[in-house]
């Protein structure tokens, strides 16, 4: 039986990619990065690489069904995992552990985003590959870590042992999102990461890491587990899910556990979390303009985002440094280093306006 499995988790918004990214199509269903190519059947045709299809699982929020299975139709419904509520990583990971457990003893899974980019696919393969082959054979806990290429104080950090055992490091401790100060401090000392938010453990081992550090949402699933990978599993998901507590698996387990390894790691990431984090990933041109048209014309503009409909003409002069994103129904203009602000933007568009724009 062939013990890897890959459990993408696309149940997000992506809020600070509005209004790119909406409520009812969020950016893990677009086709950001001009591909052809949604962000979601990008990562999923990535893990083909690794295990059979049938060994891919989607979570998600119920909302996103239908969207899940337009894009990746080669999946049956049962691989759809569906939240019936938004309640941080912590919950959805614990429901992939006790279901794939309750599918194969010995699983041993990755869990990753569905919206992130991975320019090197081979090198990221590699990778994964030996933390697999690591977490089959220890009691451990892997967290892929990126080689940091700048202070950037949008990610959290992982500090980590020097010494190592084939490229695979224990972790000292994780440090959320930093000050500038900080950030540097952490890249010139050479001795910490970029958190990609991508994980590598087994079914068992993750487990019994609720149990010890989150016994609530241990007990929780625990209780149901004789009923997932069956006809009640979508029911019983709705009744128990909206009541486990709502915490990362960061916070509830990572940041806890004495069992955690990162791999350091360079293979092209970037979680594409942001408008910026795109401009960084687009072509750009002569004024480092990343633009995804030829009817979008610039006259004394530089370092800009600027995205519209291929058919609408678009004329910008003297702007540097701004993001530029028109959508049918809103038309996005902001300073590129305040676009951390987005997300409270959307929040009080949705007080004064209602969800329609959202």
């Amino acid at each position: 039986m062939n013990n890897t499995y890959v459990a993408i988790m696309a149940g997000g918004i992506g809020s600070r990619f509005w209004p790119g990214s909406r409520v009812h199509r969020p950016k893990q269903f677009l086709d950001i990065l001009g591909t052809g190519k949604s962000l979601i059947r990008l990562t999923f045709e990535r893990f083909l690489q690794l295990c059979p299809k049938e060994n891919i699982f989607i979570l998600t929020n119920k909302m996103y069904r239908e969207q899940v299975k337009e894009h990746l139709p080669e999946l049956e419904y049962s691989q759809i995992l569906c939240e019936p509520s938004r309640n941080n990583t912590a919950p959805c990971v614990a429901y992939t552990a006790f279901k794939l457990h309750g599918i194969n003893p010995k699983a041993n899974f990755v869990v990753a985003p569905s919206d992130h980019v991975i320019l090197k696919e081979n090198a990221f393969l590699e990778t994964v590959r030996k933390g697999l082959d690591f977490t089959a054979t220890h009691d451990a806990l892997v967290t892929l870590g990126i080689r940091p290429t700048r202070p950037d104080t949008g990610y959290g950090y992982i500090n980590f042992e020097t010494e190592d055992a084939d490229g695979i490091h224990e972790v000292i401790r994780f440090t959320e999102k930093p000050d500038i100060d900080h950030a540097r401090q952490f890249v010139d000392s050479g001795e910490y990461l970029w958190n990609a938010g991508i994980f590598l453990w087994t079914a068992e081992n993750i487990i019994r890491a609720f149990e010890q550090h989150e016994p609530e949402i241990h007990r929780m699933f625990d209780e149901i587990k004789s009923d997932l990978n069956t006809d009640k599993e979508q029911a019983i998901i709705d009744k128990t899910y909206p009541d486990t507590p709502k915490i990362s698996i960061d916070y509830a387990i990572m940041e806890k556990a004495k069992n955690v390894y990162t791999i350091p790691s360079d293979f092209g990431w970037s979680d594409l979390g942001t408008w910026n984090s795109l401009h960084a990933e687009f072509e750009k041109d002569e004024h480092n303009n990343a633009l995804n048209s030829d009817n979008i014309m610039t006259y004394d503009t530089s370092n800009c985002l600027i995205r519209a409909a291929k058919d609408k003409l678009v004329v910008v002069k003297d702007l540097d440094n701004y993001i530029i994103v028109d959508e049918k129904d809103v038309l996005l203009i902001y300073p590129k280093d305040k676009e951390q602000e987005i997300k409270a933007v959307t929040k009080e568009i949705g007080e004064q306006k209602g969800d329609v724009f959202l």
